[in-house]
């Protein structure tokens, strides 16, 4: 089967960086990385894993992050993934084939629930898995599959950049029959913006910003909208399309996203907050929002935050940049909460508990929407177009791409 290959060679790597500052499109060209390959149909790691057919597979921001070739060698992750990789971990599947452990139909429609927890590994749950929280399991470097965090970067695991990827049976969660395709492509990063607001709640009828009007950034105000419509909701958008969307799906007030003093000065009006001017560089605001929901992680948008947020205040930050200094003296001004967020599991919200994902599911046939996040969509063999439209989202418009497989 054909499919996307990213392959850890220093020479491509190096050749490529030299190449992207001519033309962006060298990040998908015959010297680089990432290549359009013929490899074998994935083999079952165990009896308890099937084979997935994809029928929509988005990208993330992790991925072109990857193929951009946009992170640090010193980067401690890199020491929790293996190589070929294909890419791929936001996948709708119809299952092919099953081993003989696995309870599952062949033909049945699955979200793919991505993390290589102990679960998938053979493994007994480490103290995270057994209490649901996926991400945090601490076996991604053992069992019986290679090192990998989840589908797409370990080179057992291949992901859903490929017509074909295997699964253990506890990954495929089952889609309502009345939730389309489309609707269920969302489930994964949905799920990110949920699990980080979860873990970071906001107040009944407080004020909060979300940071960046990517993916995650639109599914964090569409979520808060439905779990806390007293809210006020902020958002910053880099562009003019993101803003539509922001305020589409329950933005009070959209900023733009530079310069960042405006932001600052547009959040001490929305509060009521002061500004504390310094000798040189950004105001610091005594008030402010209750909770910052960062969806770009960049020194820049971190040294905002910490600005922003009101004293005891957090920063709930799920995306992930390169780092850089930047003045946080503010983080002990304030007694701020910096807080990562990192993917999903188990949630709770009340008195329930269940995947993110199932509760994705439940908003959706309450009603939460967050189709018109999809704008594109690529044949796989189309590779160079959809991540050329990723790169420059504001001539292309572009939010969230999918690779369709479907007929």
């Amino acid at each position: 089967m054909q499919a996307l290959v990213f392959e850890n060679a220093l020479a491509r790597i190096v050749a490529t960086r030299a190449l992207a500052a001519l033309s962006p499109r060298a990040f998908t060209g015959p010297l680089a990385p990432l290549r359009l390959r013929e490899i074998a149909e994935p083999a079952l790691p165990a009896d308890d894993w099937v084979l997935l057919r994809t029928q929509l597979c988005g990208i993330c921001g992790s991925d072109t992050k990857q193929v951009f070739l946009n992170g640090s060698f010193d980067n401690p992750m890199t020491g929790m993934i293996s190589f070929p990789q294909v890419l791929g971990h936001e996948a709708v599947a119809r299952v092919e084939r099953v081993g003989p452990r696995a309870a599952l139909l062949p033909g049945a429609r699955v979200v793919l629930n991505p993390w290589l927890s102990c679960a998938t590994r053979g493994l007994a749950l480490c103290e995270w898995c057994a209490r649901g929280e996926l991400a945090q399991c601490l076996s991604f470097r053992r069992g019986a599959l290679p090192a990998g965090i989840h589908h797409g970067n370990s080179s057992a695991a291949t992901g859903g950049f490929a017509p074909l990827l295997p699964a253990h049976a506890s990954q495929c969660i089952a889609i309502p029959d009345d939730i389309t395709d489309e609707q269920a492509v969302l489930a994964d990063p949905f799920s990110v913006s949920l699990h980080s607001i979860l873990h970071s709640p906001p107040p009944e009828r407080g004020v909060v910003l979300v940071y960046g009007c990517g993916t995650l950034g639109l599914c964090a105000i569409a979520a808060l909208r439905v779990l806390h419509p007293s809210l006020r909701v902020l958002a910053v958008a880099r562009f003019a399309h993101q803003r539509a969307l922001a305020e589409r799906l329950g933005a009070a007030r959209v900023l733009a996203h530079e310069p960042a003093r405006e932001i600052i000065a547009a959040v001490a009006q929305e509060t009521g907050a002061e500004s504390v001017a310094p000798w040189r560089g950004l105001p610091m605001l005594l008030g402010g929002v209750d909770v910052v929901y960062d969806s770009v992680g960049l020194p820049a948008t971190l040294e905002v935050g910490v600005r922003i947020a009101q004293s005891r205040g957090r920063i709930s930050v799920t995306g992930v940049e390169s780092p850089r200094r930047f003045e946080w003296t503010p983080l002990y001004f304030k007694e701020l909460a910096l807080v990562g967020s990192n993917a999903f599991g188990f949630e709770t919200i009340g008195e329930r508990r269940q995947h993110a994902m199932a509760w994705y599911f439940e908003l959706v046939q309450r009603g939460l929407d967050l189709t018109p996040i999809l704008t594109h969509r690529f044949r796989l063999a189309q590779y160079r177009d959809a991540f050329a439209a990723a790169h420059d989202q504001g001539a292309s418009g572009a939010v969230k791409i999918l690779f369709d497989y479907r007929e």
